[in-house]
């Protein structure tokens, strides 16, 4: 098995997975935080709706339910 074939059964991991989940919802959550932080807290509804919807894209495409 060469390095690439480990590397390909590595990123479909269950472990590699909860990995990209962490990741994600990291980023996302630090992206809100500072999208608020700027925007004075005035359109906190509209930012989470957003980053309620760029987290459903990220699992779509991570192929997470």
């Amino acid at each position: 098995m060469g390095f690439l074939d480990k590397a390909k059964d590595l990123l479909g991991s269950e472990q590699a997975e909860g990995v990209s989940d962490k990741a994600l919802d990291q980023g996302l959550d630090k992206v809100g935080e500072f999208a608020d932080e700027k925007t004075g807290g005035k359109f906190s509804d509209k930012i989470d709706q957003g980053i309620d919807v760029a987290r459903e894209k990220g699992d779509e495409h991570l192929g997470n339910e």
